[in-house]
C-alpha cells in the first residue's frame, strides 16, 4: 500500500492511497480459498475444487467485495500511520481501477482541531442560590390545599352552580340510538371543569337535587369517535344529589392525607420541594454561565462538515417552527440569509464546546457507565405508560438511540467536573431575581447545550420555562 498526503488545508486533509494489483490478487485467492469448502461443485469434492475453477466461476463477484473490504482496511491504516483523527466519516472516491491492475483512491476528510482547554481554577463563576422566605412556603401550601378538593351535599333545593357537583344518571343517543360510553350511573361531574362535550354542563347548571332533563349537545367536529364526530345527541339526565365545594384547611388532615405525619411535616416537604426546584434552576443558571466562559476562552477551529450538520439540525426545527407557527417572535421579521447566519453562529458554537467538553472527559478519563444508560432507558419508558417493552426494545436494537441518552448524561458529568475545579462563590438571592434573565443575555448565549444534547438550543429568553410557582405532588 502506497499512501501520498496531497492536501493539507488546516483541518482539511487529503490522502491518495495506492493498492497494488498484485496485493489485490491475493486477497481474491484467499477469499475464493475460504468459499472452497462452502461451495459444491460438481465433479469436485468439498474444498477440492481448484482455484482456477474457483476464480473463473466466482472471481468476478468476489472481486467487488474484496475491494470495498480492502479500501476499508486500509483507509483505517492509512489515518493510524499518519496520526490523523477524522471529525466524520472520509469521503472516499475511486480514481483508477480495472480488473488486473491498481486500485487508487483518494480520501477527503476534515481532523479533529488539537485543543488545549484553559486552566479551569481561574475561571470566576457564582453558584446562586434562592433564598425561600416563610410566604413561599405558605404560597405553595395554599396552591396545594386548592388541589384538594372536598365536597358535601348540598342543602335541600340548593341550585347546582358553577363550581358544584351534581351526581348524575344519564343515557345518550345519536339517531334514536345509544352509544359506547354514551351512559352511566352515579357520576360525579364538576360544572365547569369541562369534562363532557361543549354544552352539557352548561344546562345542568340551575338544577337541583331530583331533576330530570333533557340535554342537547353536538359532538365536536374533531372528535375523535369519528362516528360521532360533529352529530347532534339527546342526554336523558337524572341529578340524583347536588354537591358543594368546601374550603380546604391547611391543618393537620390536610398533612396525613397527603400521606405526611402533621402539619410540620408537610411544611417541611413543601420547603425541600421547593429548593429543589429552585436548586435546579440554579444550576442550569451556572451551567449557562460556565459554557459561556468557556467559549470565550476558547476559540480553536473547528470541523464545518460538523458544524454543518448541527446547522442542518437547527434548521430544521426552524423550518418545522414555521410550519407549526411556532417560530419565535423575534425570528418571523427576518429573512432566512439573516436566520441562517445566526443560526450558523450558535451552531458553530455547539460543536465548539462539545469538542471542548470532550477533550476534557478524555482527558480525565470522565466515562458514563452501563448503570446510568440503563437508568436513563427506564426514565425514557416511564414516559410512554402502557408500552414499556417497546421503547426498551428500541434502545436495545438501536445503538444511535443509546448514544443520544449517553451523551447528556457524559456532558453533565464533565461540566459537574470542570464546576468542581472552578470552585465557584455561592450567592443568597430571592426568588424573583434567580428567575430574571440576566440582561445581556443573547440568543446566541441560549444555546448552552452542546452536540452530546438531543436538541438544538435555539430558545429565545421568552420561550425558556419558569418555575413560577413551586409544583406541588
Amino acid at each position: 500500500m502506497e499512501v501520498k498526503q496531497t492536501t493539507v488545508d488546516g483541518l482539511k486533509h487529503e490522502l491518495k492511497v495506492v493498492l497494488s494489483a498484485k496485493d489485490l490478487e491475493e486477497k481474491i485467492d484467499r477469499r475464493l480459498g475460504e468459499l472452497a469448502n462452502q461451495v459444491r461443485i460438481p465433479g469436485f469434492r468439498p474444498g477440492k475444487v481448484p482455484l482456477s475453477v474457483l476464480k473463473k466461476r466466482y472471481g468476478d463477484s468476489v472481486l467487488g467485495e474484496v475491494v470495498e473490504r480492502a479500501i476499508s482496511d486500509s483507509s483505517e491504516r492509512a489515518l493510524t500511520d499518519h496520526g490523523l483523527k477524522p471529525a466524520l466519516r472520509p469521503k472516499i472516491e475511486v480514481t483508477s481501477f480495472e480488473k488486473g491492475t491498481d486500485l487508487e483512491y483518494k480520501m477527503a476528510f476534515e481532523v479533529l482541531p488539537k485543543i488545549e482547554p484553559m486552566d479551569f481554577t481561574a475561571l470566576t463563576l457564582e453558584r446562586l442560590v434562592a433564598d425561600i422566605a416563610d410566604k413561599d412556603v405558605d404560597d405553595a401550601l395554599d396552591r396545594l390545599a386548592k388541589q384538594q378538593k372536598r365536597n358535601e351535599p348540598a342543602p335541600d333545593g340548593h341550585k347546582a352552580a358553577a363550581g358544584d357537583v351534581v351526581v348524575i344518571d344519564f343515557n345518550g343517543t345519536v339517531d334514536g340510538k345509544e352509544f359506547p360510553g354514551g351512559s352511566a350511573e352515579g357520576y360525579f361531574l364538576e360544572l365547569g371543569a369541562n369534562q363532557f362535550i361543549p354544552g352539557f354542563e352548561d344546562q345542568l347548571v340551575g338544577s337541583a337535587a331530583g331533576a330530570k332533563l333533557t340535554v342537547h349537545v353536538t359532538f365536536p367536529a374533531d372528535y375523535p369517535a369519528k362516528e360521532l364526530a360533529g352529530k347532534p345527541a339527546k342526554f336523558e339526565v337524572a341529578v340524583k344529589e347536588v354537591r358543594i365545594p368546601l374550603a380546604t384547611a391547611i391543618d393537620e388532615r390536610l398533612a396525613t392525607d397527603m400521606g405526611l405525619e402533621n402539619l410540620e411535616a408537610l411544611r417541611k416537604s413543601v420547603r425541600e420541594r421547593i429548593e429543589r426546584e429552585y436548586a435546579d434552576v440554579s444550576k442550569q443558571r451556572l451551567k449557562r454561565a460556565l459554557l459561556d466562559a468557556l467559549a470565550a476562552a476558547h476559540d480553536f477551529q473547528v470541523p464545518a462538515g460538523m458544524v454543518d450538520l448541527e446547522f442542518e439540525q437547527i434548521w430544521r426545527q426552524i423550518e418545522e417552527g414555521r410550519k407549526g407557527g411556532t417560530l419565535d417572535p423575534e425570528d418571523t421579521a427576518k429573512t432566512d440569509d439573516e436566520l441562517k447566519a445566526e443560526y450558523r453562529a450558535i451552531a458553530e458554537r455547539r460543536v465548539r464546546l462539545g469538542l471542548l467538553l470532550s477533550e476534557v472527559g478524555q482527558r480525565h478519563n470522565i466515562a458514563v457507565a452501563p448503570e446510568e444508560v440503563n437508568r436513563a432507558m427506564i426514565e425514557e419508558a416511564r414516559r410512554f405508560p402502557g408500552q414499556e417493552r417497546k421503547v426498551l426494545e428500541y434502545f436495545k436494537n438501536s445503538p444511535e438511540a443509546v448514544a443520544q441518552l449517553r451523551a447528556p448524561i457524559f456532558e453533565a458529568k464533565v461540566v459537574d467536573f470542570i464546576v468542581e475545579l472552578a470552585k465557584p462563590k455561592e450567592r443568597r438571592i430571592s426568588i424573583a431575581e434567580l428567575l430574571a434573565e440576566p440582561e445581556d443575555e443573547a440568543k446566541g448565549d441560549a444555546a448552552v447545550e452542546t452536540k452530546g444534547a438531543k436538541s438544538p438550543s435555539t430558545r429565545k429568553k421568552s420561550e425558556r420555562k419558569k418555575p413560577a410557582k413551586a409544583k406541588e405532588e
